[in-house]
């Protein structure tokens, strides 16, 4: 049962004003630290979980859909971006580190699974003891296996995990079709092989999400071949010593500012588009394009701003975290929008995301050390 909300225009903005006012309290400086360092992620990743939150919170969560609209209207943006900085960064990595399949195996499974299994198995319990809320064998079997076939946001025991059986199935693939030499290459494997997948029968439930959703990882992956692979590489310097040598003229660095500006201002025109034209409603391809068209708009604003926003940052560092956390808290065990003002339960939400994302970050470590540890004495 949805929430019922009083003034959702006007706590929107407020909401809006304080939202505001938190970024530009938390605007830093950029440092210099290469075209797309760790800082710029860590930001996507905050948009990216911010505008989940604010997607489920309006359109699943309250009884008024006016209520943090526009904010609301672009969470498969967010899972574009997800998707996006996941293929990305797995390129950057494999790229610079190599590694066997059974070490990647190792490294990032234990990465995305010892923090679900935690999440899942508190909220198994408290479902339990707290609400008499039970499930079937198979179906918790199937959780814990990482296997989500549906996602009912009332129903399910976390809905938005359907998104991890997705990123479980591209870490799978990742390092069997990954080739150093030619990213682009895996980039076309990645997209091919999950193609194919979608015609499997026992993916019905959620069959429509993984086809909204499938051009953002294999685009990360051919992101990150451009930028990190030895082609890449060769290419930026290529453009590097052709700029250097054009470069004298005394307006130069004006021209470039102007550039650079003028860019931000057009993919910021196509973010705002993006917020009131989601592509809800219209095809899976055209849903699709507008959702990547916009995730990129936002790559390329965050690679040309000049300033970064800590706010984002901090949401980024927590962003897996919080993803596996919201959703049950919001729904099932609400404690500030019953008795709260629907602004102040937002803002309140996002710092209790922030501090339960950093306790189970914590955990999850050193869980991951522990175990670690135990396997190299048996070994």
């Amino acid at each position: 049962m949805k929430i019922l909300i009083d003034n959702p225009i006007t706590g929107t903005y407020i909401f809006i004003a304080i939202f505001v006012f938190a970024i530009l309290l938390s605007l830093r400086k950029k440092k210099s630290e290469g075209f797309f360092p760790i800082s710029i992620t860590n930001e996507l990743k905050g948009v990216a979980i911010l505008t989940v939150i604010f997607g489920h919170i309006g359109y699943f969560l309250v009884s008024d859909n006016r209520f943090l609209f526009p904010l609301s209207t672009i969470s498969g943006v967010g899972v574009d971006l997800f998707l996006f900085l996941s293929g990305y960064g797995l390129v950057v990595s494999a790229i610079k580190k190599s590694r066997s399949v059974a070490k990647f195996y190792k490294d990032r499974l234990l990465k995305l699974l010892i923090p679900f299994w935690l999440i899942l198995s508190t909220f198994f319990l408290l479902d339990f003891f707290v609400l008499s809320k039970g499930y079937s064998i198979s179906y918790i079997m199937s959780s814990f296996l990482g296997f989500f076939p549906t996602a009912d946001m009332y129903s399910d025991i976390n809905s938005p995990l359907w998104y991890f059986t997705l990123i479980l199935f591209y870490y799978f693939i990742f390092p069997l079709v990954f080739i150093k030499k030619r990213p682009w290459v895996s980039a076309i494997l990645i997209y091919v092989i999950s193609f194919l997948a979608l015609n499997i029968s026992f993916i019905g439930g959620v069959r429509y999400f993984y086809e909204i959703h499938s051009w953002a990882f294999p685009i990360g992956v051919l992101f990150g071949g451009l930028i990190c692979s030895e082609s890449g590489l060769i290419l930026k310097k290529l453009a590097t010593d052709t700029i250097a040598k054009i470069n004298f003229h005394r307006w130069s660095k004006v021209f470039k500012s102007i550039a650079s500006y003028l860019l931000i201002v057009i993919f910021g025109l196509v973010i705002v588009y993006g917020f009131y034209h989601s592509g809800a409603g219209k095809s899976i391809n055209i849903n699709q394009l507008i959702s990547i068209i916009v995730t990129l708009s936002f790559v390329g604003v965050f690679l040309l701003k000049k300033n970064e926003i800590k706010l984002f940052s901090l949401l980024g560092i927590y962003s897996y975290e919080i993803y596996l956390l919201h959703w049950p808290i919001l729904y099932r065990y609400d404690v500030f929008f019953k008795f709260l003002p629907n602004w102040l339960a937002v803002s309140l939400y996002l710092i209790l995301f922030i501090a339960l994302g950093w306790l189970l970050k914590k955990v999850s470590e050193r869980m991951s050390r522990v175990f670690l540890k135990e396997k190299n004495k048996i070994n």
